[in-house]
C-alpha cells in the first residue's frame, strides 16, 4: 500500500513536472495549428473567389407588354415556346414567368415578366445567339403580338 503511495506520488509529480513544462509548448503548437489552419481557410478563400469569378449566376429578365389585340391563346404559345427553351439550350438553371400584378400602376402597359437564370455570363452570351433562341424570335415576328419589350441582365450581389 505504501508503494502505492508513493508511486502515485512520483506519478502526480511527473505529471506537475510535465505541464510546467509543456503548457507553453503545447499551447504554442495549438496557436500555430490555429493561426496555420486560419491562413489556410483564408488562401482558399481567395482562390475561390479567383476561380469562379465570372462564374457568378446571370438573371435575365424579359418584360413584354403585349398588343391589345393579343388573344390568351397566342400569349400562352409565346409563354410556352419561351419556358421550352430551357430544355433546349445549355446553361439555362430555371424559367420563370407571370402576369405583372402590381397595384402601383407603374408598369408602363408591360404586362408579362419572365425571368431565365443562367449558370453563368458565358451560358447567357451562348444563349443569346443560340440557334432555338433565333426560332423564338421568329415567332414572336410571325405571331406579331408583342408592342413592346425590355430586357434587363443582373448578378446577385
Amino acid at each position: 500500500m505504501q508503494r502505492e503511495i508513493e508511486l502515485s506520488k512520483s506519478i502526480s509529480g511527473d505529471r506537475k513536472k510535465y505541464s510546467k513544462i509543456h503548457p507553453v509548448k503545447n499551447n504554442l503548437v495549438m496557436k500555430t495549428s490555429s493561426y496555420c489552419l486560419w491562413a489556410l481557410f483564408g488562401v482558399c478563400a481567395v482562390l475561390t473567389s479567383f476561380a469562379f469569378k465570372g462564374q457568378e449566376k446571370v438573371r435575365h429578365l424579359v418584360v413584354f407588354k403585349y398588343k391589345a389585340t393579343a388573344t390568351p391563346g397566342q400569349i400562352a404559345e409565346v409563354s410556352d415556346a419561351f419556358r421550352s427553351l430551357k430544355m433546349k439550350i445549355p446553361g439555362i438553371e430555371s424559367f420563370e414567368h407571370g402576369n405583372n400584378i402590381s397595384p402601383e400602376k407603374k408598369d408602363l402597359g408591360f404586362n408579362h415578366v419572365y425571368l431565365i437564370t443562367f449558370k453563368s455570363a458565358a451560358a447567357r452570351d451562348a444563349y443569346l445567339p443560340h440557334p432555338e433562341h433565333k426560332n423564338f424570335g421568329q415567332l414572336l415576328s410571325k405571331l406579331d403580338v408583342v408592342e413592346d419589350v425590355f430586357v434587363v441582365d443582373f448578378s446577385t450581389e
